[in-house]
């Protein structure tokens, strides 16, 4: 049993900390931390190399987490010590693999702020509370047009959500909360000093297509 989540955390980790952004930006001739806000996710990479790259990061932040669900639960299936307790499993994985991106050991555990990452391994988890997640985002951003400003929104819905499914039983397993929890906060966490500049008014908008 042991073995097996350790298995789990290890898969899950090294398939966050693969940092996408980075290479990104070194195929492009460009260093992603020393441009923009620094960051190597999604968002830094599209304003300083453009939609192209900007959307490819994204689209492999987020495997990466849901990768690691369904790895994890096709593992545990296939195993009759793991089997009853594949979701703990996958939620390990899932854990594992936004602390990876957050804090890769390849880049001195500086990574991105998690957002796609976790929104990969939620689908993966809970696909009906991804999908409350994903409506929470695009309706503060196409209000306001902050980035930062919709991903602490949707990881804000995101316990709230997890907490009504679990009341309506449409998903079972106290874990699933605690998970929902734990990211909500490291999420928002990692955007503290987005809080700051958006209480400035010195937050970077996307303008809107005229």
């Amino acid at each position: 049993m042991w073995v097996f989540a350790i298995i789990a955390a290890v898969v899950g980790y090294f398939l966050g900390a693969f940092p996408a952004g980075y290479f990104a930006g070194r195929i492009a001739g460009v260093d992603v931390r020393s441009e923009g806000s620094g960051n190597i996710g999604a968002t830094n990479v599209l304003r300083v190399l453009g939609k192209r790259w900007g959307y490819t990061v994204f689209f492999i932040d987020t495997l990466k987490g849901f990768l690691a669900v369904q790895l994890t639960f096709l593992l545990a299936n296939h195993s009759a010590v793991a089997r009853g307790h594949a979701e703990n499993f996958a939620v390990l994985a899932a854990v594992m693999c936004i602390l990876g991106h957050t804090f890769p050991v390849w880049l001195r555990f500086k990574g991105g702020k998690g957002v796609a990452t976790s929104a990969g391994a939620i689908a993966g988890l809970m696909p009906l509370a991804a999908a409350a997640v994903l409506v929470t985002w695009i309706v503060t951003y196409e209000i306001f047009r902050y980035v930062s400003l919709a991903s602490i929104m949707a990881a804000a819905a995101l316990p709230i959500t997890v907490a009504l499914l679990l009341r309506w039983e449409i998903i079972h397993g106290p874990v699933l909360f605690y998970f929902a929890l734990a990211m909500t906060i490291l999420v928002i966490w990692k955007h503290r000093s987005n809080f700051s500049r958006l209480l400035n008014g010195t937050e970077q908008r996307f303008a809107r297509k005229r």
